[in-house]
């Protein structure tokens, strides 16, 4: 299971669990539902950082790929020039 999956996991039971519980507190309803607006805010807040974080992550392992992409094929392409090299100079 990938890290993405189970941080969503984690934060929908955490949500859903604050709701609950602000829910079966005994309170006044417009203190109710201020509550469940201002944790919904908070958790939005939380799983937007998260989500940030997360496409940093990748940015930055997209770039790691493409620098070592491109490595092997600058090596590739230097290997080849050489082996051009030594079949001109065999062949002459």
């Amino acid at each position: 299971m990938s890290k993405g999956k189970v941080l969503l996991g984690v934060l929908a039971g955490v949500a859903v669990g604050a709701a609950l519980g602000i829910l079966f507190a005994p309170d006044k309803g417009w203190n109710t539902r201020k509550r469940i607006s201002k944790k919904a805010e908070d958790l939005t807040d939380d799983l937007r950082d998260k989500f940030d974080e997360f496409l940093d992550s990748i940015s930055v392992k997209v770039d790691e790929v493409k620098e070592e992409v491109t490595d092997i094929t600058e090596k590739a392409k230097s290997r080849t020039k050489e082996a051009n090299k030594e079949a001109k100079t065999a062949t002459a």
